[in-house]
């Protein structure tokens, strides 16, 4: 019957172990200013979105294979691979307290 011990023993920790956890709470900034900005579509071509757009604020050089590339505009950056969109997203705004 010694056996049980070390058994209870170790349920008994993994209980304890398991019932403590940290909350992390992460406040939203706002997701969309009072303007909405219409973003470019996933494939749209890079000729495109500079048609429509405007010359970006800063342009990052491609990386990785396929290349990814990605441009920023004021509140919005457009990634893409190769010379079509694959994902457009709107920048973080922090709330004024």
């Amino acid at each position: 019957m010694n056996y049980l011990l070390p058994l209870t023993l170790t349920a008994a920790l993994f209980t304890v172990a398991s019932v403590q956890a940290d909350t992390l709470s992460i406040p939203l900034g706002q997701q969309a200013s009072s303007q909405q900005i219409s973003l470019p579509q996933r494939g749209t071509s890079t000729s495109q979105v500079q048609r429509q757009h405007g010359e970006p604020t800063t342009r990052h050089a491609a990386i990785g294979q396929p290349p990814i590339s990605r441009w920023d505009y004021p509140g919005y950056s457009v990634y893409f691979e190769y010379d079509h969109v694959i994902h457009a997203v709107r920048q973080h705004t922090p709330r004024s307290n």
